[in-house]
């Protein structure tokens, strides 16, 4: 029996609320935390869950000695008793960002070895904590951080950077915070899960150097302020390459929250096929190449007959040339590129979203793409193939009202995937 449109839009919601769900800190943290210390437990945490989580620490130790501090973005708030919220602009940094991170270092400063640091660590901890080495300002810093999104280099490649120029990030953090205990929980939202990509690692080693930085700047023909460019020739204070008495647990990644998708796919008759957690690449090439695999599975079962439902997770990047006036996000843009490439096949439906509820510039947390949407666009007068040319995919999906809106789900491991094959 053929799949309703209904009945499709259903079941890729579904799927991707049960891969949030999978990430819910409420849900899965305590499981993860270690043995109570002899001495204070010092609360700190950065990025949209840290609210979240450290109501979580709160409720799962409600009589311990708990204090400290966490950022979160803008909106992404949640009430605490011991541990205080604040917030920050994301994915643009602000004075407020700087001046949480300066707050988070004096939290764990002077403390013993029979304390414990409990970092709660998620995805926009990067510029949520954006506080300039010594020699650089915050306007440095937003520059390089405009000039990073906009370059097409990967999560990796610009956490590499960010390092080499914080106060704060590539193992900073617990220098700090020696001699006490540092006990990280991690909600990952980066492809491969490495701790030193997940807001530029301010509790683990930097594996990479100044030279590194250098390298991925000449690269990506990247036009940096006058200061940053000295700051990374001088390479002084180079990032730490070994901590000792630190400890890093991850509490959610994108992999657990795919096998969840995927569980809930097979409660509604699906096969699912997990492509990865890691895929990266332009986010409009790589919607044509999910697309590819989609038409595949429908004209010959492979990598699995219909019905069936291709999950994938990571992160996309946008190229964005200077002029560019569009809206939307990577997700908006990977499904925009995906429909394009589907040409209206019967049959085939996809959701691509990001997990934290919000996809780039809009408050949207992604879209679906039905085998009606091209011919839906062109009847409303709108040109798909223009508007992605233009990085205007949200205008396509809000004029035919097939925006994913969720409002910020408190958590995020990274970009959420599914194409499917009825």
């Amino acid at each position: 029996m053929g799949w309703t449109d209904e009945a499709a839009r259903a079941a890729l919601k579904g799927m991707f609320d049960a891969a949030v769900a999978s990430a819910d800190p409420r849900v899965v943290l305590a499981r993860h935390l270690p043995e109570r210390p002899k001495g204070r437990v010092v609360v700190v945490g950065a990025g949209k869950s840290a609210a979240v989580m450290a109501a979580a620490v709160e409720a799962a130790w409600p009589d311990a000695p708990l204090s400290g501090v966490v950022v979160t973005r803008y909106g992404h708030g949640h009430p605490t008793r011991r541990v205080e919220v604040l917030e920050a602009s994301h994915p643009v940094p602000d004075a407020a960002g700087a001046a949480a991170a300066r707050r988070i270092l004096d939290a764990v400063a002077g403390l013993s070895r029979d304390d414990l640091v409990l970092f709660l660590v998620s995805g926009g901890g990067s510029a949520l904590t954006t506080l300039p080495a010594p020699g650089l300002t915050l306007p440095d810093l937003i520059a390089v951080n405009r000039a990073l999104l906009a370059s097409g280099a990967t999560i990796h490649e610009m956490n590499c950077i960010r390092r080499h120029l914080s106060a704060f990030s590539g193992g900073r953090l617990a220098l700090a915070a020696q001699p006490a205990r540092v006990v990280t929980l991690a909600i990952s939202d980066v492809p491969g899960d490495d701790p030193a990509s997940i807001a530029s690692g301010p509790t683990v080693p930097d594996p990479t150097s100044f030279a590194d930085a250098r390298a991925l700047v000449t690269h990506y023909g990247m036009a940096l302020p006058e200061a940053v460019v000295a700051h990374l020739a001088r390479a002084e204070d180079e990032t730490p390459k070994r901590l000792d008495g630190t400890d890093y647990r991850f509490i959610a990644t994108p992999m657990l929250a795919l096998r969840a998708a995927a569980e809930a796919a097979r409660g509604r008759g699906l096969v699912p096929v997990i492509l990865g957690d890691a895929l990266e690449g332009e986010a409009r090439e790589v919607g044509k190449v999910l697309a590819g695999i989609a038409l595949s599975a429908r004209a010959h079962g492979h990598p699995a007959a219909a019905p069936c439902v291709l999950l994938s997770g990571g992160e996309t990047t946008v190229t964005i040339p200077r002029d560019a006036r569009g809206r939307g996000g990577r997700n908006g843009e990977c499904l925009l590129g995906a429909a394009l490439a589907l040409a209206g096949a019967p049959g085939i439906w996809a959701l691509m979203a990001d997990t934290d509820g919000i996809d780039g510039s809009e408050s949207n947390a992604g879209a679906i793409a039905a085998p009606d949407t091209l011919a839906r666009a062109r009847a409303a007068g709108l040109d798909p193939r223009a508007l992605l040319a233009a990085h205007d995919s949200f205008g396509v999906f809000a004029a035919l009202g097939d925006l994913v809106e969720t409002g910020p789900t408190l958590t995020n491991v990274n970009d959420f995937r599914a194409l499917l094959v009825g």
